[in-house]
């Protein structure tokens, strides 16, 4: 994530502004230019300060508080490029679901901003009605009981709404045994299950990609009992990024794509701030680090890796200084880095195809 400026005023911006906390203009997100803009009543437009352009519009999810983003310009269904992918959203006139909902919006448009980033082919249902790319935010049924749960099939992708609180969220984490749980980070491991459709499978990538995470043909009911039943191998830090990880190549792959994003995104913001690491302990160089790249353009996933490394070690420790839990508590093994090679080169290769992929229908 990138730091962003006020055009009327040159204070800074974070993304999820919805004003300058300096001169009060209202800002907004121009996706297409992958930057925040101030803008000004125009009519009934807003014009944008950092293009000079005119007759943009707010998505109209903007009315609930729950997007900052512009439309493009000439499109007229009224929804920006992460809200279109909306399918079903909980009930807007409860304050509880409403203020949930917001929350799980930061969540979508933080993921948006990477896979615009990196021009990854994007359709919406309207595009492609049996895969087009679909979220569902839903609330759990208080009546008959019914739980619901986060996952993804053929595109759709259900987020339990219950998920945005905090509570019921570490709740979870701690019955699951998990070191980690965010709603970022389960929109970056669902998402990855669409992107293994469309860039793996239907991309001419899976051969490549058994080779690296396994035979995905495994029956995934039998993996995911077996998990649940017996835990992850022993040794599961040699070979996985997560215990999770090891349930199925499809789970495998979910959780490396989610990794991935985890890294590249936190690179480029601990590089807007100008982030460097040299631990006066560290004679052989192993923890130094100068971040000053893109990790968006970044070659290989060794100069990913090699940042990312003495990054987060410093940032664990000064977590730990807090008394807080690890920023980054996961094992980055070799074959680990292998695997976020592999969506590398998947990344990499989609963002060449750039525009030509994203217009491209399936049949």
């Amino acid at each position: 994530m990138k730091l962003f400026v006020c055009q009327a005023c040159g204070n800074v911006l974070y993304f999820e502004n919805r004003a300058c906390e300096r001169c009060g203009h209202r800002v907004a997100f121009l996706p297409e230019k992958e930057t925040m803009s101030a803008i000004e009543l125009d009519g009934d437009a807003w014009r944008t300060l950092a293009d000079k352009g005119e007759g943009r519009m707010l998505c109209r999810n903007a009315e609930y508080d729950a997007c900052n983003w512009l439309t493009d310009p000439g499109h007229t269904i009224g929804y920006c490029r992460a809200c279109r992918h909306n399918g079903t959203v909980p009930n807007l006139s409860d304050p509880a679901q409403l203020a949930g909902w917001r929350e799980l919006e930061v969540a979508k448009h933080r993921l948006f901003y990477s896979l615009i980033r990196w021009k990854l082919p994007l359709q919406t249902r309207q595009d492609n009605p049996e895969h087009g790319l679909i979220f569902n935010f839903l609330a759990d049924d208080p009546h008959s009981g019914e739980k619901v749960m986060t996952g993804h099939d053929n595109g759709l992708i259900t987020i339990a709404l219950t998920e945005a609180d905090d509570i019921e969220r570490e709740r979870r984490r701690l019955e699951m045994g998990e070191p980690y749980r965010t709603l970022l980070g389960h929109f970056r491991h669902e998402v990855g299950h669409y992107f293994w459709d469309v860039l793996v499978r239907d991309g001419g990538k899976l051969d490549q990609c058994r080779a690296v995470f396994g035979d995905d043909a495994a029956d995934y009911g039998q993996a995911l009992q077996r998990h649940y039943a017996e835990g992850p191998p022993p040794d599961w830090q040699q070979s996985y990024v997560s215990a999770y990880a090891t349930t199925h190549p499809w789970e495998d792959f979910a959780e490396t794509w989610a990794h991935y994003l985890h890294i590249v995104d936190t690179l480029e913001m601990a590089a807007e701030f100008g982030m460097e690491v040299r631990p006066k302990v560290d004679r052989d160089g192993e923890l130094t680090a100068r971040i000053r790249f893109n990790p968006y353009e970044a070659r290989d996933v060794e100069a990913l890796v090699g940042a990312w490394l003495p990054f987060t070690f410093a940032m664990n420790s000064v977590n730990r200084a807090m008394g807080l839990r690890d920023l980054y508590p996961f094992i980055l093994s070799p074959a680990v880095v292998a695997k976020l090679g592999f969506v590398h080169g998947l990344v990499r290769d989609a963002a060449k195809a750039g525009k030509p992929r994203e217009a491209a229908r399936r049949p």
